[in-house]
C-alpha cells in the first residue's frame, strides 16, 4: 500500500507540478506550528490546501473564510489520508472587489464597536517633547520625516523599527504601539507625547497590514495620541479611521506633529512688542488722566493762602500779647522796687538779727545738755530713751549716764536699806 501511495504521489506531482487555482477559502485554520490548513472551493469541487510557515512572507493579507482568492502552488498528495492537496506558495485576492468587500466587512465590525467614533479622538499636543515613530527603519519615509521635523522644530525622536508589509507586519506594528504606550513616564526611555504610524504608498495589498484588526485595536487602545500616515493622499486604511488624526503623507504627519519654531519665535516677539505697547499706552493714558485731574485741583497758593494769612495774624497778635503781659508784670515790680531803700533794708536786717539772737538764747536755755555742765546728769536706756523715774531705771536694767564731759554705762542692782521710811520704795544702787 505504501508503494502505491508513493507511486500516486510521484504521478500527481509529475503530471501537474505548479498550478493556479481560483476559489473561495473555507475552513481556514492556522495551528501552533505556524502552518495553516484550508480548503478552496467553487461551484463544483473542493480541494484541500496547506500553507507552510515559510510561505506566509509572500501573502499580503490575512486569509479568512469566504474570501475568493487565487492560489499558486504545487499539487501533491498526503499518503496518510489518501488525498491530494495544494501546497500554496502564493495567495492573492481574486480581484480588488474581493479585497474591498473584506475591508468593508471588517470596517463595519469595528465601527459597530465604536472604535472609529469622533468622540474618541484626542487633540494632539501642541509641542511634544518626545515623538515616537512606528515605521520601517530604512527607506525614504523615515528620512523625509526626520528631515522635516529638524527643519520645523528639532525634537527628540524615537523610532520603533517594524516591517510594514508581509507576514507578521501587522503584529509588529501592534506590538510597537503597545510598547510605546507601556513606557513609564520618567523612565530610562522617554515616553512619547505623540506617536506617528507611517508607511509609504503602495497597492491595497501592500498597505493591508494597516487594515488588520490587531493594528486597529492597538491604535484604539493606546493612551498616547496617534497620527496615522499610511500611503499617499488617496490611500485610506482602517488605521486612519482609528487614529486621532490622519495625515495624507508621512511628511505631512511630521508637519502636524510640531509647529515651525521660527514662526513661534516671531509670534512671541510680536506678542512681546504688543504687550510693551499696551503697557506704554496704559501708562500714557494714566498720565493724561492724572494731568486732567491736576488741572481741576485749585492751586497751592489758593489752598494755603488763608491759612498763611491767619498764621501771620496770630504771630502779630502773639507778639503784642507778650509785650503787654511783660508790661503788666513789670508794674508791681516797679512799685516794689520804688519803696526799697538801703536804710529800710538795714532796719529790717537789724530786727531780724535781734530776733535770731533771742531764739538762740531760748534754745540754749531749754537745751537739757546745757545743765550737764552745771553738775546735772541725764539718764537714758541703752535704746536711747530718757529715763525719768526709778521704776523705769529698774525696768531698763542697763543705763547710760550723760555728763558734761562724756557718758558712763551703769547696771541697776537691787539692795535693801536698813533704815527707811515706811512706804518708801526700794532704791537702785549704781555699780
Amino acid at each position: 500500500m505504501s508503494e502505491l501511495s508513493q507511486a500516486l504521489k510521484r504521478t500527481v506531482e509529475g503530471a501537474f507540478g505548479h498550478v493556479r487555482l481560483r476559489g473561495e477559502i473555507s475552513g481556514y485554520k492556522r495551528v501552533a506550528s505556524g502552518h495553516a490548513y484550508l480548503a478552496l472551493k467553487d461551484d463544483g469541487a473542493v480541494i484541500d490546501g496547506v500553507i507552510w510557515k515559510g510561505s506566509f512572507g509572500g501573502i499580503a493579507f490575512a486569509p479568512q473564510d469566504g474570501i475568493e482568492v487565487i492560489a499558486t502552488g504545487r499539487l501533491t498528495t498526503y499518503p496518510g489520508r489518501s488525498k491530494y492537496q495544494i501546497a500554496i506558495e502564493r495567495l492573492e485576492l481574486a480581484g480588488e472587489g474581493a479585497l474591498m468587500a473584506l475591508l468593508e466587512k471588517l470596517k463595519a465590525k469595528l465601527a459597530g464597536e465604536g472604535l472609529f467614533d469622533a468622540s474618541r479622538k484626542r487633540p494632539l499636543p501642541f509641542l511634544p517633547r518626545t515623538i515616537g515613530i512606528v515605521t520601517s527603519p530604512t527607506g525614504a519615509v523615515i528620512r523625509d520625516m526626520l528631515h522635516r521635523l529638524a527643519d520645523r522644530f528639532p525634537s527628540h525622536v524615537i523610532v520603533w523599527p517594524v516591517a510594514v508589509q508581509g507576514d507578521g507586519a501587522a503584529a509588529q506594528v501592534a506590538r510597537a504601539i503597545a510598547g510605546f504606550d507601556a513606557l513609564a513616564p520618567g523612565g530610562p526611555v522617554a515616553r512619547p507625547d505623540l506617536i506617528i504610524v507611517a508607511r509609504g504608498g503602495g497597492s491595497i495589498e501592500d498597505l493591508w497590514a494597516f487594515n488588520e484588526e490587531v493594528v486597529v485595536r492597538a491604535i484604539a487602545a493606546c493612551s498616547i495620541p496617534i497620527i496615522s500616515a499610511v500611503g499617499h493622499e488617496t490611500d485610506t486604511t482602517l488605521a486612519d479611521h482609528a487614529a486621532d488624526r490622519r495625515a495624507p503623507t508621512p511628511t505631512a504627519a511630521a508637519e502636524y506633529a510640531v509647529p515651525v519654531r521660527a514662526d513661534l519665535v516671531a509670534a512671541l516677539a510680536s506678542l512681546t512688542a504688543r504687550a510693551e505697547r499696551c503697557a506704554r499706552r496704559y501708562h500714557e493714558r494714566g498720565r493724561e488722566r492724572l494731568d486732567a485731574l491736576a488741572r481741576l485741583l485749585p492751586r497751592r497758593d489758593t489752598l494755603l493762602g488763608p491759612q498763611r494769612q491767619r498764621a501771620d495774624d496770630l504771630g502779630v497778635r502773639l507778639d503784642r500779647a507778650l509785650a503787654d503781659r511783660i508790661a503788666r508784670a513789670r508794674q508791681p515790680l516797679d512799685r516794689a522796687s520804688a519803696v526799697l531803700r538801703p536804710a529800710m533794708l538795714d532796719r529790717q536786717l537789724s530786727v531780724a538779727r535781734d530776733r535770731l539772737a533771742r531764739t538762740e538764747r531760748l534754745i540754749e536755755a531749754v537745751n537739757p545738755d546745757g545743765l550737764l555742765k552745771r553738775g546735772y546728769v541725764r539718764v537714758s536706756s541703752r535704746t536711747g530713751a530718757v529715763v525719768t523715774s526709778a521704776a523705769a531705771a529698774r525696768a531698763a536694767g542697763s543705763l547710760t549716764l550723760h555728763f558734761g564731759d562724756g557718758t558712763v554705762h551703769a547696771r541697776v542692782e537691787r539692795s535693801e536699806s536698813r533704815s527707811y521710811d515706811k512706804g518708801q520704795a526700794e532704791q537702785p544702787s549704781l555699780l
